[in-house]
């Protein structure tokens, strides 16, 4: 008898983005001019809108913090932040 050998597929076979193994980063534990300058970094990332303002882009993203709409996040694995959207 031949035993057959079942793989599973990973995150990014599956054409999906891999879990973030981390943590959530609560506002009021990041000092306000450490969390501008986050921001100020993520908004450059990739902002296709060239008509606002890098404030008015970090105050949108803060804004949406402010509301739980997103939050930052601490990935343990690539030892790296990021804002990702609740759910």
């Amino acid at each position: 008898m031949v035993e057959e050998i079942i793989r599973i597929e990973t995150a990014d076979e599956q054409g999906k983005l891999p879990e973030e193994e981390g943590i959530e980063i609560p506002l009021d534990r990041i000092n306000p001019d450490t969390l501008r300058n986050m921001l100020a970094e993520f908004v450059t990332r990739g902002w296709a809108d060239e008509e606002c303002t890098l404030e008015s882009r970090i105050e949108q993203v803060l804004r949406q913090l402010r509301e739980r709409k997103a939050k930052v996040m601490y990935d343990f694995r690539t030892e790296t932040w990021n804002v990702v959207e609740c759910r």
